[in-house]
């Protein structure tokens, strides 16, 4: 239960931050929240993660759907069992699915939070970027640091 619950608290959070910057922004909008270092920014991304592939949204939203329906079908033999994993799957659904309304329903997705420091700008994200970065990142860490299951033992003779 605990991978659908993230996810849709995830897919809930990302939904109603990029309707209000889309209600609350003209397209390109920014207003300073930390000066010198973070703004939000009402951006549309037609693109992936730092505006590659940009206008092709139909490609990536059915890589979207492909990698939702694989993390699903095959959550048991891509995952280790435990809580951890448990969370990172559902960061990851939820943010794959929150990045796939936006381009199915918008033809792009909403990006607003936009970090700098000087002349060194980080590309706009949203919350489900967030939780996709962060769901890869505990399913990498917890992979590495998790020692593997011990072997049955073998069938005596």
């Amino acid at each position: 239960m605990t991978p659908l619950l993230v996810a849709l608290y995830v897919l809930l959070l990302d939904q109603a931050s990029k309707e209000w910057v889309r209600n609350a922004f003209d397209l390109h909008q920014s207003v300073e929240l930390i000066p010198g270092f973070f703004n939000l920014t009402y951006i549309r991304n037609t693109g992936a993660a730092w505006g590659m592939f940009s206008g092709q949204n139909l490609t990536l939203a059915l890589l979207a759907l492909t990698m939702l329906v694989a993390l699903v079908l095959f959550r048991r033999k891509i995952l280790p069992p435990g809580a951890l994993h448990r969370v990172a799957l559902g960061l990851l659904c939820g943010g794959i699915t929150g990045n796939l309304f936006d381009r199915l329903r918008l033809d792009y997705v909403t990006d607003y939070l936009d970090f700098y420091i000087g002349t060194w700008h980080w590309p706009a994200f949203n919350i489900a970027d967030s939780a996709i970065c962060i769901g890869v990142g505990i399913y990498l860490l917890g992979t590495l640091f998790t020692s593997p299951s011990p072997a049955p033992p073998a069938p005596a003779p």
